[in-house]
């Protein structure tokens, strides 16, 4: 009778806590040392059998942070009417921002094209965006400062851009413009991303204009690659 290899059976046994959901999509697994104590086996077995579920891609080891249930990515569409918790909604997701960096300082040069003001202060909001409890972006927004002088109290309360702009006298807005650029993640990046340094991301810089055509955000945003599917269409 042929025996099957240990490293097998706990591959075979991790597997199914996967698929009964014992550990969900981007989960992080219990550690090596932990494994290895609980099948009483040393750390070499266990990595065997980590390297056989990340063949089949039902894992993926991030430098550093640990083994991860791979994500099914979520797909995330770019068009004029773009709304981040209600994209995420729509595709039976629970969204969620995390606030990083709020301040006010003066506009750089690029700021102002791209916002159509002069030399002047702007708002910057920089955080990161959740779906499912899981980092899936990092963004930075820019916000002309002399038109909405209330614009940070507002994101301190509520982390939504359309909340805050609508608090603001803003309605409505749509995407006047859109580009998307594949970039690897930096140090810092792959930190808030939870994903290895020199990983593949999107990058997309936006404007954002009111119901007259003017600008009141320029956005830049960096999607992880394996996280996230951008889906191009009509509003």
């Amino acid at each position: 009778m042929t025996r099957t290899p240990i490293w097998k059976a706990i591959s075979d046994t991790l597997r199914d806590d996967i698929g009964d959901h014992i550990h969900r999509p981007g989960d992080k697994l219990p550690t090596e040392a932990v494994l290895a104590a609980r099948f009483g086996v040393n750390r070499h077995t266990v990595r065997q059998a980590l390297a056989a579920l990340a063949d089949e891609g039902l894992v993926r080891a991030r430098r550093g942070a640990g083994v991860f249930v791979t994500a099914t990515p979520t797909d995330y569409p770019i068009g004029q009417r773009v709304r981040f918790h209600q994209n995420l909604r729509a595709a039976g997701r629970s969204p969620a921002k995390k606030l990083l960096a709020l301040d006010t300082r003066t506009a750089t040069k690029a700021e102002c094209d791209a916002l159509q003001i002069t030399d002047a202060q702007v708002h910057v909001y920089e955080g990161l965006s959740l779906s499912d409890g899981q980092v899936i972006a990092l963004f930075r927004s820019v916000f002309p400062a002399s038109r909405f002088p209330h614009l940070p109290d507002y994101l301190r309360r509520d982390p939504s851009v359309t909340a805050a702009l609508r608090a603001s006298d803003v309605p409505d807005y749509t995407r006047a413009s859109t580009r998307i650029t594949a970039k690897l993640a930096s140090a810092t990046q792959a930190l808030h991303l939870q994903i290895n340094e020199g990983a593949p991301i999107l990058r997309t810089t936006n404007i954002n204009v009111d119901a007259s055509g003017t600008p009141v955000e320029a956005g830049m945003t960096w999607f992880a690659g394996d996280k996230v599917t951008l889906t191009l269409g009509a509003d």
